[in-house]
This record gives structure tokens, sequence and C-alpha cells, in this order.
């Protein structure tokens, strides 16, 4: 008898938590981010998206493109663009520093915030150049200044140089790789913690070149 007069309020109150856990993050929650002006984005990556998605959209022919994305996250953007043809790989299922995917060769390769997690990164690049069309492009994105994160390891960082140096030890030619950066001092501080969400009338989008938060790279296998 005790048992169960102990077992009922426990029962209630954990209904009663998970009920006010699922109104505050799929009701409350989204309400106040637009009260706000809170968007579903990462600071540190507002600038660096807009610059690879320009280049993706309307710089290269997407629509004709067969794309391999290297552990895309389930919500990735690139699963809902008119590719001709889009796959995406995960790990540990696919490890991009083991060996070149059978069923390729593809004209674009994507890896967003991928490279500093893998334990090889030179191979993963040599096996992503080998993986390409003569004329394929390879888009690359990785932090800097940004805390670390082991999902499930966080190996390297690259500057800009470091990364071109990268790509050139993988097999891109110099000359056909484009690098640029963004960050700030204050998103720096801001992502100590956790990855702040852009806040368009608090965050500031100017650049400081000295504090880089994240780093990218556009590279074209020779033709």
């Amino acid at each position: 008898m005790s048992s169960n007069t102990v077992s009922r309020p426990v029962g209630l109150r954990s209904r009663l938590t998970s009920a006010f856990r699922w109104r505050w993050q799929w009701v409350v929650l989204p309400r106040v981010k637009r009260l706000l002006g809170i968007k579903n984005q990462q600071w540190a990556r507002v600038v660096m998206d807009r610059v690879v998605d320009q280049f993706v959209l309307h710089t290269l022919p997407h629509r004709s493109l067969r794309v391999l994305e290297i552990s895309g996250m389930p919500d990735s953007k690139w699963r809902e663009v008119d590719f001709a043809s889009y796959r995406v790989t995960t790990f540990p299922d696919y490890d991009v520093c083991g060996a070149p995917l059978a069923e390729g060769p593809w004209d674009l390769i994507i890896a967003e915030q991928v490279l500093e997690h893998v334990e090889r990164p030179w191979a993963a690049v040599r096996n992503v150049h080998s993986m390409l069309t003569p004329g394929g492009y390879f888009v690359v994105s990785t932090p800097f200044l940004i805390r670390v994160h082991g999902f499930p390891g966080d190996h390297s960082r690259w500057t800009e140089q470091g990364l071109r140096q990268l790509l050139v030890e993988g097999g891109f030619d110099d000359a056909n790789i484009t690098t640029n950066a963004w960050g700030n001092r204050a998103c720096v501080r801001a992502n100590f913690m956790n990855f702040r969400e852009w806040i368009p009338w608090w965050h500031s989008l100017r650049n400081e070149p000295n504090f880089p938060v994240v780093v990218w790279a556009f590279a074209r296998r020779a033709s």
C-alpha cells in the first residue's frame, strides 16, 4: 500500500515535468526567440553560410551536380537542394580517412565542420580529391577559435594558410584553392560556454581577421 502511495505522485510529477518541457521547447521557446529576434543559426556561421550558399547555389551549376556530403547532419540544408543527385555519409558507417567510396566520382563534395574531428585529415583530403570528377569542387569549413567539442574526437584546427596547405598536400593545386575566414573577439567570447545563436540587433558581423572563429575553402580538382 505504501509503495503504491509513493509511486503515483512520482509518476504524476514525471508526466507534468515532461509536459512542461515539451511545451517550453516546442511552443514557448520559439515564440520567445521570435520576439527577441533570435535566429536558429549559430552566430559563428552566419557569414560563412552566406558565402558558401552563394558559391554552391549561384556560382556553380548546382542542378547538374552529383553531390556527396561527408558526415552530414540529419537537418542538413543540402538535403533540400535540387542537385542532380545527393548522397550523404555518416560516421562510423563511413570513415573518410579510410578509403574512397566505390560509387563515385562526384562533381561536388561538401564537408562542413568535419575535418577537425577526423584523426588523419591529410588522408581524408586525399580521399576526397580522388572521389572528385576532373574539375569537381570540394567545399570545406572548419572552426578555429572555437572551444573543444569532441564528436567523437576533436583533433585539429587550421588558419587559412594551414587549411590551404592541407588541401595542397591532399592533391589540390594551390592555384585552384580559395580560402576565407570570419570572426571577431565578441563572437569568440560568446562561444566559451555554448554555440551562441545569432541575434541580428545584438551580434555584430564585423570581421576581425586576427580573431577567426571559422575558416573555409573552395578547392577545385584539376581538369
